[in-house]
């Protein structure tokens, strides 16, 4: 457990690194505002909030993007950005999914990219940063990753589990198992 916990700062620590190397700014700057368009009555004109680049979940958005694209996380930092400004965390979901074609994730047989395979939100927030009922302000209770919505990662104990379901559901079962072998 200490070694997932050690991981999640050293994941900062590297993108970070690669930002303030770049002369990249750690904070993107806010939006400007737009001014109304009256062809476009529904455009927003509101400014994005500036982003955090040192965050877990802008880190893991870089690294995310970088890797797949085989590209540097310098170059993937406008993209990071959007992703975070206009759907926060979860977009992470998103992205993995697009990153895989669109293709849903299952996330007992992928390991998450934001937890690691935790289940648990890896930045810890306090009950009252959730919003948390007041009754579970003392209890130690955890926050499930908003990414993999808590899945738990085991793909050796579910991959038996599943064969055993097939099994029981008879011959045509295991003629499709026979198949994907």
């Amino acid at each position: 457990m200490t070694r997932l916990f050690t991981e999640f700062p050293q994941r900062i620590a590297d993108v970070t690194n690669q930002l303030t190397t770049q002369g990249i700014p750690l904070t993107a700057p806010a939006t400007p505002v737009t001014p109304p368009d009256p062809d476009d009555p529904w455009g927003n004109t509101h400014p994005a909030p500036p982003v955090d680049r040192t965050t877990l979940a802008w880190c893991t958005a870089a690294q995310m993007l970088a890797n797949h694209h085989h590209t540097p996380v310098a170059q993937q930092v406008l993209a990071a950005d959007a992703l975070l400004r206009e759907l926060g965390v979860r977009g992470l979901t998103q992205l993995h999914s697009d990153l895989h074609h669109g293709a849903p994730i299952d996330y007992r047989f992928t390991r998450c990219p934001y937890c690691t395979g935790l289940g648990e939100d890896p930045t810890l927030p306090d009950g009252r940063e959730v919003g948390c009922p007041p009754e579970y302000e003392f209890a130690d209770h955890p926050h499930i990753c908003p990414v993999c919505r808590g899945e738990d990662y085991q793909p050796a104990w579910f991959a038996k589990e599943r064969i055993a379901q097939l099994g029981r559901l008879g011959p045509v079962a295991k003629v499709l198992v026979t198949a994907t072998r």
